[in-house]
């Protein structure tokens, strides 16, 4: 599959966001740490953000921040700490704004165990945000035969997914969240003012379990 270039653009404060402080509950080992391709889940992740034409990276931290620190080239990307991640997402959310900064132009949240968000995929969310600049958007993704990659004003059913693009006149809304999916009722809270911005490609899964992990292993098998 083919993506065209993302559009050339001026150094605008647009950081991502990489959510990787979970306490893998639902696996029980640190899922973090899993064997990916040349890499780890949470690496695969932070090269992918680190690819992208971000301007800043910003990685969240939790359980097995300290075997994470030795295990993951961090690359360009800046590590922070959450000390408080067992109390869900928003909390990893909440240092990963405080370390972007409040005056960035917005942020780009993506999840630590999601390796399949290749950097075209961020590369065409955030510049198709960059021409309307609206006050959120989201991918939708749609595995359809067709190569291109576009945006819509109301596509039709798609799987809605990372990443997730927050202006800065988002920030005050997302300090409010707490606990888990709390981004994604803020979403649902406000649909009139989140674009979406469709992928031809289908949603790469996330890891909860080892099945998910099996899953995430064969998509990117078949996207390598």
């Amino acid at each position: 599959m083919r993506f065209p270039l993302p559009t050339p653009r001026s150094r605008s404060g647009l950081v991502g966001v990489v959510l990787g402080a979970g306490k893998s509950s639902r696996f029980g080992t640190p899922k973090q740490l899993l064997p990916f391709g040349a890499t780890t889940l949470l690496g695969q992740a932070v090269r992918n953000a680190n690819a992208s034409a971000l301007d800043r990276v910003v990685v969240v931290l939790g359980r097995a921040s300290e075997e994470l620190r030795v295990t993951v080239d961090f690359g360009r990307a800046e590590v922070v700490e959450n000390t408080a991640y067992g109390t869900g997402c928003a909390s990893s959310l909440l240092a990963g704004l405080d370390a972007a900064g409040e005056d960035c132009e917005a942020i780009a949240l993506l999840l630590g165990d999601q390796p399949g968000v290749r950097p075209e995929f961020i590369d065409h969310v955030i510049s198709t945000w960059q021409q309307k600049r609206s006050w959120a958007a989201v991918a939708a993704y749609n595995p359809s035969p067709c190569s291109s990659v576009r945006a819509v004003s109301n596509p039709h059913p798609t799987s809605l997914g990372h990443p997730f693009v927050f202006a800065r006149e988002a920030f005050g809304q997302l300090r409010y969240l707490h606990g888990d999916k709390a981004v994604w009722k803020l979403i649902e809270a406000y649909p009139e003012r989140v674009s979406r911005i469709e992928i031809d490609a289908p949603l790469p899964p996330d890891v909860d379990t080892p099945e998910d992990y099996e899953l995430a292993l064969a998509h990117w098998r078949s996207i390598a």
